[in-house]
């Protein structure tokens, strides 16, 4: 699998486990939900890091 294939299932992964804390929280301050939003946010930010190099 590419790593952009790879990321993007790590993407949809995390998405998902940020909905569930959101859900179970119920609070967008709540520490575990900042924490799972950073987590999604390398993830973004390393997705598109991978999609600009292979445009280059």
């Amino acid at each position: 699998m590419s790593a952009i294939l790879e990321i993007e299932a790590r993407i949809y992964e995390m998405r998902q486990a940020l909905y569930e804390v959101i859900d179970r929280k119920n609070n967008l301050l709540d520490s575990e939900v900042i924490t799972a939003s950073k987590k999604l946010d390398e993830l973004l930010n390393e997705y598109n890091k991978l999609t600009r190099e292979e445009i280059k």
